[in-house]
C-alpha cells in the first residue's frame, strides 16, 4: 500500500478545504442561483447548451473570485479582530458562511500569497467566460470587483457601505441578463437591481453585522447595526425585507415568461416565510441568534425563486 501516495493525497483535499473556505463556497453555491434566476426570468426559457455551460463556469468562477477577494482586502482588519479574540461568539456557530473554516487567511492556516494566485486565477477564468458571454458582462465583472473593494475598504468610515454591497450583488443577476439578451428591458433591470439590493441588505448584510456588533464596536467599525443601534437597525431590515417581497412581485409581473396566480402567490408565500417572517422574529427578540436565523433562511431566497421559475419554464 502506498502510505505517502494516501498522505499526499488527504493533504490535497485538506488544503483544497481551505480554498473553498476562503471563498465560502457553501454560500457562494446557493449564490450562484440568483444569476441563473435573473437570466431565464428575462429570457423566459432556457438558453442554449454552450451558454449554460459557459454561464455556470463563469458564475461559478467570479462568485469564488470575489468571496476570496473580501478575505484578501480585509486581511489585516480580520487579522485584529482574531488576535482580539475574534469569531468566536455563538451566534456564528450556524453562519453560513463559516461551515467550513472563518477567514482562513486571517487564521494562518493559508498563506496569504496561496489565496491571491487563488483569487487571480478563478477572476481570469470568469473574466475570459463573461467575455464569451457578451463584453459588457465583462465591464459589469470587473466593476463588481472595484466595488467589492471597495465596500471592505469602507468598514470604518460609513454605514452606508452597504449600498455598495448591495451593488455588487445585483452585478451578477445584471450581467446574467445581458449574457442571454444585449438589449434587455431597463424598467426590468431596474426592478431585479432593486429585489437584490433590498434583499441583501435587509436580509444579509445588516443581519449579519448585528452578529457582531461588540466586536465591530471595539474596532471602531461603522456598520449599520453600529451606528444605527439595533432599534433603529430592526426597522431598516424588516422594511427592506417588506419592499423586496413587493419589488419582486413587480419584477415576475415584468417577466416575459406569464406567471400565473398560483406562481406568483407561491413567491409571495417564500418572501414570506424565508425573509419577514424571520425578519419580524428579529424585530421582537433584538437576539443575536435570531439575526443570524434571519441570514440563512435569507440566503436561500434566490435559490427558491430560481426553482419556481426553473419548474415554470420545464412545465
Amino acid at each position: 500500500m502506498n502510505y505517502q501516495s494516501d498522505s499526499q493525497s488527504v493533504g490535497f483535499k485538506k488544503r483544497l478545504k481551505l480554498f473553498w473556505a476562503l471563498s465560502r463556497t457553501p454560500h457562494g453555491l446557493i449564490d450562484m442561483t440568483t444569476p441563473c434566476l435573473a437570466a431565464l426570468l428575462w429570457l423566459g426559457a432556457f438558453p442554449s447548451l454552450a451558454t449554460i455551460v459557459v454561464g455556470l463556469v463563469t458564475v461559478f468562477a467570479g462568485y469564488t473570485a470575489v468571496y476570496a477577494l473580501n478575505d484578501i482586502v480585509g486581511y489585516r482588519s480580520d487579522r485584529a479582530k482574531l488576535q482580539a479574540g475574534g469569531f468566536e461568539g455563538d451566534a456564528h456557530a450556524s453562519d453560513l458562511d463559516a461551515m467550513l473554516v472563518r477567514h482562513p487567511l486571517a487564521q494562518g492556516v493559508l498563506p496569504l500569497r496561496d489565496g491571491i494566485i487563488w483569487a487571480v486565477a478563478w477572476g481570469l477564468v470568469a473574466a475570459a467566460g463573461a467575455y464569451w458571454l457578451n463584453p459588457f458582462c465583462l465591464v459589469i465583472f470587473a466593476a463588481g470587483c472595484l466595488l467589492e473593494t471597495l465596500y471592505c475598504l469602507l468598514w470604518r468610515v460609513s454605514p452606508y457601505r452597504a449600498f455598495v454591497s448591495g451593488a455588487v450583488k445585483s452585478a451578477g443577476g445584471i450581467a446574467a441578463v445581458f449574457a442571454v439578451d444585449p438589449r434587455p428591458s431597463p424598467l426590468f433591470l431596474m426592478f431585479l437591481f432593486l429585489v437584490i439590493f433590498l434583499w441583501e441588505i435587509g436580509g444579509q448584510n445588516a443581519p449579519n453585522d448585528w452578529t457582531d456588533i461588540e466586536e465591530d464596536r471595539r474596532f471602531g467599525a461603522r456598520t449599520i447595526p453600529v451606528i444605527f443601534g439595533p432599534d433603529k437597525t430592526r426597522d431598516i431590515i424588516l422594511g427592506a425585507l417588506f419592499l423586496a417581497v413587493v419589488a419582486n412581485l413587480v419584477l415576475f409581473l415584468l417577466a416575459p415568461a406569464p406567471f400565473g396566480p398560483l406562481a406568483l402567490a407561491v413567491t409571495v408565500a417564500v418572501g414570506i416565510y424565508l425573509l419577514l417572517w424571520p425578519a419580524w422574529q428579529l424585530h421582537e427578540s433584538a437576539r443575536k441568534t435570531d439575526a443570524m436565523r434571519l441570514f440563512n433562511l435569507a440566503s436561500h431566497y434566490p435559490l427558491a425563486l430560481f426553482v419556481i421559475v426553473a419548474l415554470r419554464l420545464l412545465v
